[in-house]
């Protein structure tokens, strides 16, 4: 069957395998966890809202009884909170087959993280660089280990302002969203070079939901931004159920390459079944990749040094 085909109907048998999807509590990662633990998985819903988290296991439970859910706190935006839940997966010998960077914020007014960084940066990339950094030795002995890390079609309009991170000269919510999810791009394809380089059984993957209709696009933007994203959603975007396909297939096939990066199939990528796309060329840029690398070590204090040498 092509790949323009796939359907959550193909998802394999994923009993005895532990998934951890950042965001689980609504949107594209509520929609993951549902897929996942139908399908048998273990999932470690990562929330930063525990109530709403509690909300969202209770009704993936109340719909599929036998659901195996475990729910753990996790604020992206916040160093601390990421370590602590690192921390907290090695205390309790909590196995990690796969992660998905799927938590996100978009076009806030401007606001700076516990640690001084501008909120999109610190939630959608420095938050995700950190925890699959700490994550990254559990990652090497799981069972097909993986790394999926949700973009978005906006990655084509960002760039790295490494000259002004927090935005306190020039601040505009949607140029920093762009930006956020260029980095996201650039993470994943460098933890590919560098998987390999290290001989790691772990794949990287990307993915991104073309137009989908979730909470994102009414909880960050505001005012004329709020409304324009909503009704562009309305009239050409899909709903979560189907913007979810590229990273679950990414997260669960065997023909999930590491380095692809896996979008839908439609016009513009807005819609659709998932396929293999082409990121922005300038995402694909070492040099840029190796920056942002270098600097995001130094702004989280994670290393991956010694769990690729390993």
């Amino acid at each position: 069957m092509a790949e323009s085909a796939w359907d959550s109907a193909r998802i394999p048998d994923l009993s005895g395998r532990t998934f951890v999807v950042t965001g689980a509590n609504s949107g594209l990662g509520l929609a993951t966890t549902r897929h996942l633990a139908r399908h048998g998985a273990h999932v470690v819903m990562a929330v930063r809202n525990e109530v709403k988290g509690r909300r969202a296991a209770a009704g993936i439970s109340d719909a599929q009884p036998g659901a195996d859910l475990q729910l753990r706190r996790l604020d992206l935006a916040d160093l601390d909170s990421v370590r602590a839940f690192a921390a907290g997966l090695h205390a309790d010998g909590v196995p990690v087959d796969v992660l998905i960077n799927n938590a996100g914020v978009m076009a806030p007014p401007h606001a700076l993280s516990a640690q001084g960084h501008e909120l999109q940066f610190a939630a959608n990339h420095l938050g995700h660089f950190a925890l699959t950094g700490l994550l990254l030795d559990l990652l090497r002995t799981g069972r097909d280990p993986r790394v999926v890390t949700v973009s978005s079609i906006a990655h084509h309009g960002g760039r790295i302002h490494f000259d002004d991170l927090t935005g306190a000269r020039t601040y505009a919510p949607m140029k920093f969203y762009d930006q956020s999810k260029f980095a996201n791009v650039l993470f994943g394809l460098e933890l590919d070079r560098r998987l390999r380089a290290a001989h790691s059984p772990a794949r990287s993957l990307l993915a991104h939901p073309g137009l989908s209709a979730t909470n994102l696009q009414t909880s960050g933007p505001t005012g004329l931004l709020r409304m324009g994203t909503s009704l562009a959603t309305r009239l050409i975007g899909q709903d979560a159920e189907t913007g979810v396909l590229p990273q679950l297939y990414a997260a669960t096939t065997a023909d999930a390459e590491s380095g692809q990066f896996y979008g839908p199939d439609g016009w513009r990528e807005l819609r659709g079944h998932p396929k293999v796309v082409q990121p922005d060329p300038a995402a694909e840029d070492p040099e840029t990749a190796r920056r942002l690398w270098d600097l995001s070590e130094d702004l989280t204090g994670v290393s991956y040094a010694a769990a690729l040498s390993a």
